[in-house]
């Protein structure tokens, strides 16, 4: 599922390429996706021109002309192309925007959606949401209080609830945890104020080092498209088990955790 790298790395890549540009004409392959019928979210989009696109945890919020916004949830399996139809991947789409000067393709939006809001049905939709990674009211101090409330629960259960920090899923969970040294099931409760401010810097470094390559997308965005997924290759433990971890060369090991898969090296991870 892509996280706040890969949906960042979207909202830039948007952003370059879809801001400012109308919407002729709109394709609703799949109902389930949008929240409207089919006919509804088409002619309340057409015309409509895109003003900015923004980013919120693992969404990103397309900003209308008219106050309205989009809502896209890629979920599990989503991606975008932009591109012409005959640049467009041999792949079934959801959900087409035709613009201006290319189109927009929903792919793989089986459990993931776009939903036409006002801007005050998609602050509730967010409103559960905590903050930003990068967020600057999210010091060291707000951060380990944060991590702090849920002292009983594992390190990797805390990292990828949305309501304690926007953006952190299943891969950088791991990712964060490994760069910090700690076991992604050490119990926060036992953690130390070193183990707070290790674990606070590493999920700055790894989100920045990931959304900067592009994050692990396997999918280039548009026709020669070389930024996306560059981290893809170069996880430290995400789906890597059996192999060398980087640091200390030991071996990585998978396990699961409240029904999610956990990567991480037990040589060099400790519990704090």
């Amino acid at each position: 599922m892509p996280e706040y790298p890969e949906m960042d790395h979207y909202r830039m890549l948007l952003g370059a390429s879809v801001a400012g540009q109308r919407i002729r004409k709109v394709a609703v392959e799949r109902e389930k996706s949008v929240n409207l019928p089919a006919g509804e979210f088409v002619s309340r989009l057409e015309g409509r021109t895109i003003w900015f696109v923004e980013r919120r945890g693992k969404h990103l919020i397309f900003h209308l002309d008219n106050g309205e916004r989009l809502l896209l949830h890629l979920m599990l399996g989503g991606w975008m192309f932009y591109g012409s139809d005959e640049e467009r991947p041999d792949r079934t789409v959801q959900v087409q925007l035709d613009l201006d000067s290319g189109n927009l393709y929903f792919i793989g939006l089986r459990l993931g959606y776009l939903h036409l809001l006002s801007a005050k049905e998609t602050e509730g939709k967010l409103a559960a949401l905590g903050p930003e990674p990068f967020d600057p009211r999210l010091t060291l101090a707000a951060f380990t209080a944060r991590l702090q409330a849920k002292k009983r629960s594992a390190l990797k259960t805390v990292l990828v609830d949305q309501s304690v920090i926007a953006g952190i899923g299943n891969c950088y969970s791991d990712e964060i945890a490994w760069e910090a040294k700690l076991r992604p099931d050490a119990k926060l409760g036992a953690l130390s104020e070193e183990s707070f401010s290790r674990l606070y810097d590493a999920m700055h470094s790894m989100l920045l080092e990931a959304r900067t390559r592009g994050g692990y997308m396997e999918h280039p965005f548009q026709a020669g498209d070389e930024s996306t997924g560059g981290y893809n290759d170069d996880c430290k433990v995400y789906d890597r088990p059996g192999g060398e971890c980087y640091r200390c060369g030991g071996t990585i090991e998978q396990h699961e955790m409240s029904s999610r898969k956990v990567f991480f090296c037990p040589d060099c991870q400790k519990e704090s």
